[in-house]
């Protein structure tokens, strides 16, 4: 007997498939759109941004050529509360979020997979490109798209309830699946950046919610090399935009290696010193198998993978890294790996 499967459709390419699989595979499917916009644009621009009025019509077609029921949740001051008010008190306190990441732990499998679970369906389906194996959760076979990382904070009863029916395909097989199926979101883009900030410009989302605040750019002696507008307009590693004075005496790049919200402070400095070997990091989640043999870690998305070792302490763990990584920003999400198998994850906090 098939399950009861709610099928989340953002109105892209995977999700449509995603729910074409499933459906096809002789489970009773409802396809839902979430509308996290309390006033969504017309239309996307390019590949940014997303839910859209456009994005609920691709859904609700791709739901037609499948053949399913559609629906469209009302979820947009969840996600204003605990994902868009959260990005801007990590900025304003000097820290990195990930919005996807949050989104996914907070919206599409808390907030979605209750009332999925409460409405009496068995599990919840996404376009992520993910494995579940042996309800343990895996990178995708592609490399390239592989979005392990961003759900690396779900817990093992919701992946329990989870279904990600793109883990052993590519993107290029599931746009020609899509194509196959004549599901009209074939060539549609992927969304990409911060799907709130639909023009990508962080900095003036930020500078518009938190104001402008005059403070000084430091080098490393504490000499000031120029000022900005706010210190919640700049993330660990960043090289572009920093507005400086005076070149370095190396006449090389100079990077942010900390803010300081309380003094309001950006401190800059050669790319050397962004290296880090030991990430503390808090609020861990174990939801794979106990950790063992070689590790290894993933410090952003898309970002490179470490060798690592870890201990638990105070509550929390310290990660220690087999060679040395730069750009590690507090907020991020370390998510630790047995090789292709997410072992847990956790906040990162400092690094040194």
């Amino acid at each position: 007997m098939g399950l009861r499967v709610l099928a989340a459709m953002s109105g892209g390419v995977d999700s449509a498939v995603a729910a074409a699989r499933i459906a096809e595979a002789g489970h009773d499917v409802t396809g839902v759109h979430l509308a996290l916009s309390a006033n969504p644009q017309s239309h996307r621009t390019g590949a940014r941004g997303c839910c859209t009025i456009e994005d609920s019509r691709d859904a609700r077609r791709a739901a037609d050529v499948i053949g399913i029921p559609f629906y469209i949740w009302d979820m947009a001051e969840r996600f204003q509360r605990d994902v868009v008010e959260d990005f801007v008190a990590e900025y304003a306190a000097g820290r990195t979020p990930n919005p996807c990441l949050r989104c996914n732990e907070k919206i599409k499998f808390a907030a979605v997979l209750d009332r999925a679970l409460a409405l009496g369906f068995d599990a919840v389906a996404t376009g992520h490109h993910a494995r579940l194996v042996d309800g343990v959760l895996s990178r995708s076979v592609d490399q390239g798209k592989d979005q392990s990382y961003v759900l690396g904070v779900l817990t093992r009863e919701q992946l329990g309830h989870a279904i990600f029916p793109l883990g052993d395909s590519t993107k290029a097989e599931v746009r020609a699946e899509a194509a196959r199926r004549g599901l009209t979101v074939a060539d549609k883009p992927d969304s990409h950046d911060i799907c709130f900030i639909a023009d990508g410009d962080t900095r003036g989302f930020l500078a518009e919610r938190l104001g402008a605040a005059q403070g000084p750019i430091v080098d490393q002696s504490g000499a000031v090399v120029g000022s900005h507008q706010g210190a919640h307009g700049f993330t660990i590693g960043q090289r572009k935009g920093l507005r400086i004075d005076r070149p370095a005496a190396d006449g090389r790049p100079r990077y942010v290696l900390s803010i300081e919200p309380v003094s309001n402070t950006v401190k800059v400095g050669p790319r050397s010193a962004l290296e880090v070997t030991s990430i503390t990091c808090g609020s861990p989640v174990w939801n794979g198998p106990s950790a063992g043999g070689e590790l290894t870690v993933q410090l952003r998305a898309h970002g490179e993978v470490y060798g690592c070792r870890y201990a638990e302490a105070e509550g929390g763990l310290r990660i220690d890294l087999d060679r040395p990584a730069t750009g590690v920003a507090a907020g991020q999400a370390a998510v630790l790996y047995s090789g292709a198998t997410v072992v847990g994850s956790a906040t990162i906090v400092s690094a040194s």
